[in-house]
């Protein structure tokens, strides 16, 4: 709780409702955070609501405000231009930074006789040449993959010259013709420095040109009369042209034109920044961007950051604007409130028009959901959780209306066989996946019939009354993000019922089978949200339904057995109904009952030994 927060409120009160910027200080009256607004006084009053549900980065920046300025300004447009400007001079700690995975790039040409060409992220080797920098690494590294390919450069970590080449054995790459052999003697240094050098006029201009000259050099290597290096020149030749030719990441279209996406985890986010030109994926950038807040809003300050270059050093400006430049069209994956300001703002940096479009269908989509993909994957990495199940969770919490992804979900089924054997089960995905060691099993013990509402209720009673007193249990001393019930609407109102009766605010929904027994709908208060078109949220949800079913029929079939089991002893004179499930509390398997001896078998029933010679026997005989 912010202790200044009434004098903020009061503050903010007062403020006009036209367009502005406003700039949160701490106590030290340092700006921490930068926004601007359609309307100052409905913003900022905002964030000092005390029923207001912030996002958890809104929160922490609630609890260090002190105090705030603020500048009116003409237009929403006009506060959309200052606020760039202020954030790039101050670089508030609160607003969003885009952290790429690497940062600067170069592709170094080792020193000495034999010189190697690599990928590298500083440059420290002072005996190295190195081009460059490049704003991100996709592009970098993949040049010099190509290059090292195409011209059969080694890329094994001998050092040349070697004493002797009979000595050392080739790598595979020799032995599939995708090295020259230097290990083997096979090339002097000279036509080895040759090769570097055309793989170099490669890097610098560009294959039409290196095709060029090299096209020169095979002829006058024909004409007099070198065959051999003439063909060794063509098929660098050929390699290029296929590289140039044979691009399967490509597209119809032939505008430049990015695609941007967030992926979402519970508290942090990440984006990744796609680029086509002239029909080619030139780059790729992943960015980490902290704390998560309202997804809309991350993706208009992602896009306001990105192409306005406020992140971005001096150094190596150039080189990096022309490959962070605004492309005539931005692909984005959902509509957001200032879209329109964004157009305009990119068109008058650009000069040019400037689309920002959210596809529904077709190539567009697609290339939207592969940016997805990579934000996804990166995030993955950070969090160490699989992309997949990131994923599918984000798409459940769209589309449930949850706020944030539910890392930690509880399922619950009932099972029953006639009145005698009722059960519950209940199973936890942590991340997306099984979380085995809080699974729990529940006996049913005041329910009559085969009631599954009532059954549902008290299962669930029971297990947030133990939340409730503090239970040093783990698994029921944890808060659950979101409980889905095997049933339908019936279930998700009974248990509603016990949520409200304990004062609880968790999200709950059904999971609703068809007549196969599959999974095919969400079951919800109002009504039912289809998942058959959602294919990461449709799997997850099936995976946690067919779960929860055999978890809690296994156990119901144990309780069955172990019933059945008692029944069978009750049928030795002197074993009732309470000394048969001592008896089964205590051995547990029939083996284990057979394999007793006649004097524990007393103990534990508590009867005679002739008695408990006789229960061996029966044992003996029917188990």
């Amino acid at each position: 709780m912010n202790e200044n927060q009434e004098f903020l409120r009061n503050k903010a009160a007062k403020l006009p409702k036209s367009s502005g910027v406003y700039l949160m200080k701490d106590k030290g009256g340092k700006i921490i955070y930068i926004g601007k607004a359609k309307s100052l006084k409905s913003r900022v009053s905002s964030y000092f609501n005390p029923n207001a549900a912030h996002e958890i980065k809104t929160a922490k920046l609630v609890t260090v405000i002190a105090d705030f300025d603020f500048i009116v300004t003409l237009s929403e447009l006009d506060a959309l231009v200052l606020e760039a400007g202020l954030i790039k001079q101050h670089n508030p700690k609160y607003n969003i930074k885009l952290k790429d995975s690497t940062g600067y790039n170069y592709i170094k040409v080792s020193g000495g006789d034999y010189p190697r060409i690599s990928y590298a992220l500083q440059t420290d080797d002072k005996t190295a040449t190195y081009i460059g920098p490049y704003a991100s690494g996709y592009n970098i590294r993949r040049t010099v993959e190509e290059t090292c390919r195409i011209f059969m450069l080694p890329s094994c970590n001998k050092k040349f010259p070697l004493e002797s080449a009979e000595k050392h054995r080739p790598c595979l790459n020799y032995h599939i013709n995708r090295c020259v052999g230097l290990c083997r003697g096979k090339i002097s240094k000279a036509e080895y420095n040759a090769i570097v050098k055309s793989a170099l006029d490669y890097i610098k201009n560009g294959a039409k040109e290196s095709v060029r000259l090299l096209t020169a050099e095979m002829e006058k290597a024909a004409e007099n009369l070198d065959f051999e290096k003439a063909a060794k020149l063509r098929d660098r030749i050929t390699a290029i042209t296929k590289t140039e030719t044979g691009q399967k990441i490509q597209t119809s279209k032939t505008t430049d034109y990015d695609i941007v996406a967030i992926a979402l985890d519970a508290e942090i986010a990440s984006a990744a920044v796609i680029k086509y030109r002239k029909g080619h994926l030139t780059d790729k950038e992943n960015f980490f961007l902290g704390d998560e807040y309202e997804r809309k809003q991350m993706l208009s300050d992602f896009l306001m950051g990105y192409y306005n270059a406020e992140f971005r050093s001096d150094s190596a400006q150039s080189e990096i604007s022309a490959m962070s430049s605004i492309p005539a069209e931005i692909y984005v994956e959902e509509d957001f409130e200032d879209r329109g300001l964004l157009e305009q703002f990119f068109a008058e940096k650009r000069g040019k028009k400037v689309g920002i479009v959210v596809p529904k269908r077709g190539e567009g989509l697609t290339q939207v959901t592969l940016a997805k993909s990579n934000a996804r994957e990166y995030l993955a990495l950070k969090v160490g959780r699989g992309a997949k199940e990131l994923g599918a969770l984000e798409e459940l919490a769209k589309l449930l209306g949850l706020q944030k992804p539910p890392l930690y979900i509880e399922s619950y089924d009932i099972s029953n066989m006639g009145e005698a054997v009722k059960a519950g089960g209940m199973v936890v995905y942590k991340n997306g996946k099984p979380f085995k060691a809080h699974y729990r099993k529940f006996t049913i013990k005041d329910v009559a019939g085969t009631d599954d509402y009532a059954c549902m209720q008290e299962v669930l009673r029971r297990r947030f009354a133990r939340y409730l007193d503090n239970d040093n249990d783990s698994a029921f001393s944890t808060l659950p993000d979101l409980i889905l019930l095997d049933g339908g609407k019936g279930h998700v109102s009974a248990v509603r019922e016990v949520l409200d009766e304990l004062n609880l605010d968790v999200n709950l929904f059904g999971m609703v089978k068809d007549k196969k027994h599959r999974t095919r709908a969400i079951a919800a208060d109002g009504g039912e949200i289809q998942i058959a078109a959602n294919k990461q949220v449709f799997g997850l949800l099936t995976n946690i339904q067919d779960e929860v079913h055999r978890f809690s029929l296994s156990f119901q079939r144990n309780l069955h057995k172990k019933k059945s089991y008692e029944l069978e002893l009750t049928k030795v004179p002197g074993i009732g109904d309470k000394k048969a499930a001592a008896i089964l509390k205590h051995f547990k398997t029939k083996q284990a009952i057979k394999d007793a001896d006649v004097a524990e078998l007393a103990g534990v029933a508590r009867v005679s030994g002739e008695k408990a010679g006789e229960l061996k026997r029966f044992v003996e005989e029917n188990f």
